[in-house]
Parts: C-alpha cells; structure tokens; sequence
C-alpha cells in the first residue's frame, strides 16, 4: 500500500530521529532511512529516492538551510520539509525561500506529522 513512499529523518538528536521514525511506523510508513549529519543526508540522497526528507536547521557540519538547495538539484521530486525548534518568522521564510515544502516546529506531535503526509501524499492511506 505505501511501498514507493519513503522517507528520510535527518536530525543529529538521536531521540528526535527515534520519535519521528516510530510516528511514521505507527502511521504505516515502512521505508524510513535515517541521517545525523549534512554528509549523510546528501550521500543518502544520492543514492535513494525519497518522498520527504525531515531536515533540521541545525546539523554538526551543516546549516539545513544550505542544504535544501542542494537537495533540491539532486532530487527535485523529494518534498523537504524543514525541523527546528526555532520557528522565527525569519528561518521559516528563509528555509522556504530555499525551497523547503514545509516547516515543522519541535517539539511536534504525531497529529502533526500526518497532516504533513497527507499534505504531500494525499495518496496514503494512514490509520
């Protein structure tokens, strides 16, 4: 049912990245990659096709901001959605000015995540 539909977390918090992986299970999502650095993120996205890609602002050698241009030029099919717990109205405008697809703000909810998947894969069926 969702088995082209996939998923990548990318967030240096191991329990920020363990949270939003077991929301996706829980909401039927079983192709979830994980990365916890900007290198990761772009070698992962290199070589897979995802639907989202969960990025936070802030990554040990990496703004998230810099890299959604990047994203974007290696798979312009994939939906960024951005991560942060600094939601100023400054790195919203800036993350989607970048070409992020959505802005979610930590700490976030499950309710949350799956009005994301179904903004951007109408198709799901979730529970």
């Amino acid at each position: 049912m969702n088995d082209n539909f996939s998923v990548l977390i990318v967030d240096d918090v191991g329990t920020v990245r363990n949270f939003l992986h077991q929301t996706l299970m829980h909401l039927g999502i079983d192709n979830i990659n994980e990365a916890s650095t900007a290198s990761q993120c772009l070698q992962l996205c290199q070589d897979n096709d995802y639907s989202i890609v969960f990025l936070d602002i802030e990554l040990p050698d990496g703004n998230g901001k810099d890299i959604i241009e990047k994203l974007n030029t290696i798979s312009p099919e994939t939906n960024v959605v951005m991560v942060s717990a600094h939601s100023t109205v400054e790195n919203v405008k800036d993350a989607i000015d970048k070409g992020a697809k959505g802005f979610v703000v930590k700490p976030f909810s499950p309710k949350k995540i799956a009005a994301i998947l179904k903004k951007f894969a109408p198709d799901l069926e979730l529970p």
